[in-house]
């Protein structure tokens, strides 16, 4: 078969005209029995389909030409198949028969009477229909074209089994962002209706790392630094979390973070000021004397260190021995 999607004709061959007993079925309408002769005089390679059936003048619309071919398929006169190839590749393609076909008629009960059934390829070329239950049977084609349908023994070739797939490659755990953990972990840890009863009772929820360094220093600029009044009001806290997680998914840790915060001298730092200051407390530089980060006031002792009461040392001139005076007029 070269074109996989083509039509697969099950005739007799000489003969181009519609069988005497196809042409007087009185089960088919005269619209039914008009597609299908239709459908007979085409080449192997056209593909039926439903809107290409209902185009061009004096043809009927797409919904009449649908129930017709429900007709035939109903009848054993027509069916689209799924067919699949032993290489594994699927094609879709229609099967239409001179003659009505008992099989087809039995396949568009058990299909739930659709008009596509699916069909494997066999080792010698032919095809057998796989049922629901896994099972194979007869497609209903002759072996022999000029023996009827009733003379066509039943075979009894044993079911086709699918060749075992081949095992893929291992592959390599892919690493898992930090935020896909969290929130993987967040959703099994949902808690239960009964949790969530105790958590309306006043039981205490256990607060994440995160959330512990966000809330000591949340508290703890208001405390110092008076209350928040930037844009960003209304998620200031969660801002503070969000920067705390990604310091701690950095291999900071708790205090860290807490003491980054308390350089930085804002309520809610940037993401720059923050991660200097971070690089500042894991360098363990000096913290700033005061919050704004205005210099500490001007030391002597802080500068010189102390050296008796006086202060800085005394500068003296060396002795070299001479002897200076006033020499009179």
């Amino acid at each position: 078969m070269t074109n996989r999607s083509a039509v697969r004709h099950n005739r007799r061959p000489l003969f181009v005209a519609v069988e005497s007993a196809t042409a007087r079925d009185i089960r088919i309408s005269y619209r039914a029995l008009g597609l299908l002769t239709y459908c007979l005089d085409q080449h192997d390679s056209w593909n039926v389909r439903s809107e290409q059936l209902a185009r061009g003048e004096g043809r009927e619309g797409r919904d009449a030409v649908r129930k017709a071919l429900h007709e035939l398929a109903a009848h054993g006169y027509y069916r689209l198949e799924r067919r699949r190839f032993l290489d594994g590749k699927t094609a879709m393609g229609a099967a239409v028969s001179a003659y009505p076909v008992e099989q087809w008629a039995k396949d568009y009960i058990t299909f739930g009477h659709k008009l596509d059934v699916p069909v494997v390829e066999q080792e010698d070329g032919s095809f057998r229909v796989r049922y629901p239950d896994n099972s194979l049977g007869s497609d209903g084609f002759a072996s022999d074209p000029d023996a009827r349908p009733d003379d066509v023994p039943a075979e009894d070739a044993p079911e086709w089994e699918e060749p075992e797939p081949e095992p893929e490659p291992e592959k390599k755990p892919r690493r898992v962002p930090p935020a896909a953990a969290r929130a993987a972990a967040k959703k099994a840890q949902q808690p239960s209706p009964s949790e969530k009863q105790g958590e309306m009772a006043g039981e205490t929820k256990v607060k994440t790392p995160a959330q512990e360094v966000a809330t000591w220093y949340y508290d703890h600029a208001i405390q110092h630094l008076g209350p928040y009044a930037g844009k960003q009001k209304s998620g200031w806290y969660f801002g503070l979390v969000k920067l705390s997680q990604q310091a701690l998914d950095a291999e900071y840790t708790q205090k860290q973070v807490a003491k980054a915060f308390q350089r930085t001298g804002v309520h809610f730092p940037t993401a720059h000021q923050f991660q200097r200051a971070l690089s500042d407390e894991r360098n363990n530089k000096p913290m700033p004397a005061q919050y704004g980060g205005r210099p500490a006031p001007y030391s002597d002792a802080a500068t010189w260190g102390t050296n008796g009461p006086c202060g800085p040392p005394a500068l003296t001139a060396p002795d070299d021995g001479a002897t200076f005076g006033i020499v009179p007029a």
